[in-house]
C-alpha cells in the first residue's frame, strides 16, 4: 500500500510540473484563437481562398502579393510593387502573375505557401519568445492572423522578419 501511494505521489508531480512548464511563443492564446478562427474559415470556404501579403519600406517603396489557394493548392499568385513619389504619388515598378504551372519563377513577393503553412511558421519560427527581438501578433482579418513576427533589437530599418497579411477572402 505504501508504494501505491509514492507512485500516486510521483506520478501527481509529474503531471504538476509538466502543465506548469512556459511556452516557448509569444501571444500563443491570440494565437490559438486566430487559428481557430482560421479552420472554421478554412472548413466554410471549402479551403478556396485568395489572401494578400503587403512588404513595406521606410524608403517609400512596396510591393502586395496575392495567392490563390484551392482545395489546398496554390493555383496563382499575383505580384505588384511601387513606389511613393515626392506628391504622395504611387507609382507601379512592376507587376507579374504565376498559374499553378510556374507558381515561385519569380524571386520576388511573397513566399508562395498556404495559410496552414502561414500559421504553421507563425507558431514555430516568427512567434518564438527571442531574448533579442520585439515580437509582434495581431489578428484583425476576422479573427484570422494579420501581423505575426519580430523585429530585432537595435535595427533601424526595414527589420521585420514575418507577414503582414492584409486580406484573408472566399475564393
Amino acid at each position: 500500500m505504501k508504494y501505491n501511494i509514492y507512485t500516486l505521489l510521483l506520478l501527481c508531480l509529474v503531471t504538476l510540473a509538466t502543465s506548469c512548464r512556459k511556452s516557448n511563443m509569444e501571444f500563443k492564446s491570440e494565437y490559438e484563437r486566430s487559428y481557430d478562427a482560421w479552420a472554421d474559415f478554412k472548413s466554410k470556404s471549402a479551403n478556396k481562398y485568395q489572401y494578400t501579403v503587403s512588404q513595406g519600406s521606410v524608403f517609400n517603396f512596396g510591393a502586395n502579393t496575392t495567392i490563390t489557394v484551392v482545395g489546398g493548392k496554390i493555383t496563382e499568385r499575383k505580384y505588384s510593387s511601387y513606389k511613393i513619389e515626392g506628391a504622395g504619388q504611387t507609382v507601379i515598378t512592376s507587376e507579374w502573375t504565376e498559374d499553378a504551372n510556374a507558381i515561385g519563377s519569380h524571386t520576388a513577393g511573397a513566399a508562395a505557401i498556404t495559410m496552414d503553412e502561414v500559421y504553421s511558421k507563425a507558431k514555430n519560427d516568427w512567434l518564438k519568445k527571442r531574448d533579442n527581438a520585439k515580437v509582434y501578433f495581431e489578428s484583425k482579418n476576422n479573427g484570422m492572423l494579420s501581423t505575426a513576427g519580430f523585429v530585432t533589437n537595435g535595427c533601424m530599418d526595414d527589420c521585420f522578419e514575418g507577414i503582414h497579411i492584409t486580406s484573408i477572402i472566399k475564393y
